[in-house]
């Protein structure tokens, strides 16, 4: 079939010993410090089940674990502040939500119903992720703009997205996506030259998605195991060539986002827990906007609908 479509024994019960009476008011400071820094921003809560820093010698061990998880807590809200006055400075009417700490356990990834070919055990092609967790994954296709503000936006706001790069429109510029990456993006393959997959043969689809697959490892270290065909189109042999390449999965969209506009596969029109969010490196000269007007819309859209940005990595 030829398809086209677009994660020590137990103590007495007698009366307790002093040196045990401090260690449960140390115990009882640690679980008070903990709750209070349960809002904390996405990635700072599982330093919180961190080991507390052992005290100097000499000081008692309830105000060691205190004074290390007071840090925390502190750090925890400057960095809360910090993101609320950069969503002010990049027009956004509330910060980002943050996103829950990553599944222990990533979820198992199947194809979506109607998506599937004849082919065996080749990569899933999904367009949601298997969560419950109020959470959408951005993810930004080809590479044509590389304006910087953009750069500095994501960062500032702490919004983590995934990039799919075309080697024909990256490769006069290698270095803003090393910067991109060196920021904590993961970088992964569109093709060499943006084709229209299901056209080509087995072997010119092969040459495609590994060559970009061979251009990603020599320039940023690492073979990508996602990729996404372009325009989302793909049949049996794009799936058997990308299994070749060392994929091992291939995420497609839920919906897509533009300066002035989103655009919507569901038939609600609205967003679903593990959503992936589609957009295009873009300018003015395409759209009605810029990147970060881009970030802006979709960025007030997922926020505004309670959900928060995750790294599609750490579930997939």
């Amino acid at each position: 079939m030829q398809l086209v479509r677009q994660k020590e024994q137990m103590p007495s019960l007698g009366t307790p010993r002093p040196h045990r009476l401090r260690r449960s008011v140390g115990a009882v400071l640690v679980v008070a410090a903990l709750a209070s820094a349960c809002a904390g921003p996405s990635g700072e809560t599982g330093q919180a089940r961190k080991e507390p820093a052992k005290p100097a010698a000499g000081q008692p061990q309830a105000q060691g674990a205190a004074g290390a998880l007071d840090a925390y807590v502190e750090k925890v809200r400057k960095q809360r502040a910090a993101r609320v006055l950069a969503a002010k400075k990049w027009g956004l009417d509330r910060p980002p939500l943050d996103a829950p700490a990553p599944p222990k356990v990533k979820p198992k990834i199947t194809t979506r119903k109607g998506f599937e070919t004849d082919g065996e055990g080749l990569p899933p092609v999904f367009t949601t992720v298997p969560t419950k967790e109020k959470v959408v994954f951005l993810t930004i296709d080809d590479g044509a703009e590389k304006d910087p503000e953009l750069l500095r936006m994501m960062s500032e706001l702490q919004i983590p997205y995934s990039a799919f790069l075309s080697d024909y429109v990256v490769k006069d510029d290698y270095g803003y996506f090393e910067k991109m990456q060196d920021a904590g993006v993961s970088l992964h393959n569109h093709t060499l030259n943006h084709r229209y997959l299901p056209g080509l043969s087995y072997a010119k689809q092969k040459r495609e998605i590994c060559g970009m697959q061979d251009v990603i490892e020599e320039r940023y270290g690492k073979r990508p195991p996602l990729f996404r065909p372009p325009y989302g189109n793909y049949n049996e042999d794009t799936l058997r060539a990308a299994r070749t390449c060392g994929v091992k999965a291939v995420p497609l969209w839920a919906s897509e986002a533009f300066p002035d506009r989103m655009e919507w596969r569901e038939w609600d029109r609205d967003l679903h827990p593990g959503d992936i969010v589609l957009t295009h490196f873009r300018g003015k000269e395409d759209w009605k906007g810029s990147m970060a007007d881009m970030i802006r819309r979709v960025m007030k859209t997922i926020t505004a609908k309670g959900y928060a940005v995750a790294k599609l990595e750490d579930y997939v």
